[in-house]
């Protein structure tokens, strides 16, 4: 569970609650349907407009990583690989036929087979590069969904505020009636800037976070099992692949 992301959402919510309070503010001035509508709408038919299903679909898929992000394993990954070489250096390369069924993630299982059937490190190199590259640019893709979205919602609550003084304009006979207008310029306003800052920008760019680090974790087993493939010596493998590493070991840190 992703709890930054969680405090982060309240607490921009929060922020933006208590500053109106504070300044005398009640809630339901910042409620307005129609204002919704238009923002939301706009920004969403914009963005399907721009974008093919596929794409949209694995956006939605993606989602969920905000809160819940796929468990990325570095130093157990390293710790894996190593085994690996010194079980092919040991009892030669068919020997790690057993552990592939033993393997949950697809890419890890494709890649220790290329290296089980006997290919060598430029052609293991190529085809999981290929693989890599092509779910990379997909995923990108899929993030910069929400940031269009960050894009089209401040113009749509401009767009908002315009129709919204266009109802003031027409109604300046009907004093009762210049309210509810004049809410809708200005909330739209507040929606579009605060749903494109507050929302769908911090989710483009968290998303493309967890996209860079998977893509840099599936290079690393690529460069490990090509390594295998080379017959390098496990510990100059271990060292190689030490370089991903982030932070140190949860081990040495009492975790």
């Amino acid at each position: 569970m992703d709890f930054l992301s969680i405090l982060g959402i309240v607490l921009a919510v929060a922020a933006i609650l208590l500053g109106n309070f504070l300044e005398g503010g009640e809630l339901a001035s910042l409620l307005n349907g129609p204002a919704l509508i238009i923002v939301l709408g706009g920004t969403l038919g914009a963005t399907l407009l721009q974008f093919p299903p596929n794409i949209f679909f694995r956006s939605l898929a993606m989602l969920v990583w905000i809160v819940r992000p796929n468990v990325i394993n570095t130093h157990a990954q390293i710790e894996q690989i190593v085994s690996w070489s010194y079980k092919a250096r040991k009892d030669g390369l068919l020997r790690l036929e057993d552990e592939i069924d033993t393997l949950t993630d697809p890419f890890t299982q494709k890649a220790l087979q290329l290296l089980v059937d006997g290919n060598d490190n430029e052609t293991i190199q190529n085809m999981l590069e290929l693989e890599i590259n092509v779910k990379e640019n997909r995923d990108y893709q899929a993030a910069r969904i929400f940031e269009a979205m960050g894009g089209y919602a401040p113009t749509i609550g401009i767009l908002g505020a315009v129709i919204g003084l266009i109802h003031v304009m027409q109604n300046l006979a009907n004093p009762e009636l210049l309210g509810a207008g004049i809410a809708t310029a200005f909330v739209a306003t507040i929606y579009g800037v605060a749903s494109a800052n507050l929302i769908f920008l911090p989710i483009a760019n968290k998303l493309k976070t967890h996209v860079f680090a998977e893509t840099q974790l599936k290079e690393m087993i690529a460069l490990g099992v090509g390594a295998i493939a080379k017959g390098e010596n496990p510990k100059n493998i271990e060292l190689k692949l030490s370089a991903y590493l982030f932070e140190p070991d949860p081990k040495e840190r009492g975790a």
